[in-house]
């Protein structure tokens, strides 16, 4: 998948000045939970091992540190985290926005302060690129998060196995799917993830992966009511722009994510913390004597 916006935006200097002029501006800089929404979703995978099923992934995408979230508010957001139940923690991607040098260490801080049962993985979104990858990857290594940018990792337990894949961000043309395909163990239920969510066109048609895991579109900001979808979609989110899809035989999954991008409004659009319980569709067998 290719995208036009592959150089870094304009004027980031600019950018990075104002973003830290509105971040200091604010009002109320501390997270609190009746301003976030907790996310509980059930997805069925087909041929999932009884040993997985009801296995918990938390999901958290889309920080934007220091454009209206502030190190205090992501250190408490993690302490939140950490009383929830779940097995895993994934991560999709735009860890920061236009500004790293003055937040790096904040969210190394946060990261390595997660807490999961069975590892926290990630992947890089467009603004990470723009940034520096590098600087992104060193910081997931510190706070022993896995990278998984065009990687997998096999998942077991018992007899049972799951795959753990990630693709790097599509918009500055940084995903290698055919590598990802390459390490990939076959006929195992398979879990993607991918910062931009409309690469769910590409990922679906390979017919390997049950279910993609997603941020980039903040959710439009905006979600128009009863019909629990938003007209603003940018590049990459225009198509699978907010919550629970099929795309071919793949289920494609988009958080409204933690930050916003440019403007703080919000407007029926909750702060997402996701967690994804996994179903297997197999029967098990009750022997009766």
């Amino acid at each position: 998948m290719k995208d036009e916006d592959i150089e870094r935006p304009p004027a980031m200097k600019v950018r990075q000045g104002i973003q830290n002029a509105m971040t200091q501006s604010l009002p109320d800089k501390r997270f609190s939970e009746k301003n976030i929404e907790l996310v509980e979703i059930d997805i069925a995978l087909n041929d999932l091992g009884w040993n997985f099923n009801n296995f918990k992934i938390l999901n958290l995408t889309d920080i934007h540190l220091g454009q209206w979230i502030n190190p205090e508010y992501l250190d408490e957001l993690i302490d939140y985290v950490n009383t929830l139940n779940f097995d895993l923690i994934t991560l999709t991607g735009d860890y920061f926005s236009y500004n790293l040098n003055d937040y790096d260490q904040y969210l190394e801080k946060s990261l390595k302060k997660l807490n999961a049962k069975e590892g926290k993985f990630g992947v890089l979104g467009n603004h990470d690129h723009w940034m520096s990858a590098d600087r992104v990857r060193k910081i997931f290594k510190n706070a022993d998060v896995v990278d998984l940018s065009n990687d997998v990792v096999t998942l077991k337990k018992g007899e049972d196995c799951l795959n753990l894949c990630g693709v790097d961000s599509c918009t500055v043309c940084a995903d290698d799917l055919d590598n990802v395909i390459a390490k990939m163990v076959k006929n195992i239920p398979s879990i993607l993830l991918a910062h931009e969510p409309d690469f769910a066109q590409e990922s679906s048609q390979t017919g390997l992966f049950d279910l993609q895991i997603s941020g980039h579109s903040h959710g439009g900001q905006l979600i128009i009511p009863k019909f629990e979808t938003t007209p603003f979609r940018g590049p990459n989110s225009t198509k699978y722009p907010v919550g629970l899809y099929k795309v071919g035989d793949m289920t494609q999954y988009t958080s409204k994510g933690l930050g916003t991008n440019s403007f703080r409004i919000r407007i029926n659009c909750k702060p997402e913390i996701t967690i994804i319980t996994l179903k297997t569709t197999k029967r098990k067998r009750i022997m009766i004597e």
